[in-house]
């Protein structure tokens, strides 16, 4: 009989330092103070308890998770930044120049009829030669743009 009591304290010993010990590895995962880290390894070694109350407070993401999150968001206000400019269709890298992409060929721009010059969607006058722009002529080439031209 004293065997089998001897074998149970064993068992919950055992399993009362695989608790503590996960709770330091889980601790180190998620927390970058030592000394809080220390803390909640004290705190898991309160026995079956300590675990429970470290599982409610634990942060809820891995340091690793947030470093990469981090990093994601800097890649791409770094990619914001740069401002390159995209085929709308293929997504190849265009200059604001073009007036059509030289991937797919889709049109880009409308040209200017006096000067051949790139115009803006929005423009009434070309800047180049002081030309009126044909409304018409310009949504026209947006329609060609969203139809995938």
């Amino acid at each position: 009989m004293t065997k089998v009591y001897l074998g149970a304290a064993l068992v919950a010993v055992v399993f009362w330092l695989a608790l503590a010990y996960w709770t330091f590895k889980d601790a180190r995962r998620r927390i970058a103070d030592p000394w809080l880290v220390g803390l909640a390894t004290l705190i898991g070694l309160v026995p079956i308890l300590g675990t429970l109350v470290y599982m409610l407070f634990r942060p809820p993401e891995y340091l690793e998770d947030v470093r990469e999150r981090e990093l994601e968001i800097k890649a791409m206000e770094a990619r914001l930044s740069q401002r390159v400019l995209q085929c709308p269709v293929c997504r190849s890298t265009v200059q604001s120049t073009f007036l059509v992409c030289p991937v797919c060929t889709t049109r880009l721009k409308q040209a200017c009829a006096n000067c051949r010059a790139p115009l803006e969607a929005l423009w009434q006058i070309c800047p180049h030669c002081e030309t009126p722009i044909d409304p018409t002529a310009v949504s026209a080439a947006t329609t060609l743009r969203r139809r995938g031209r």
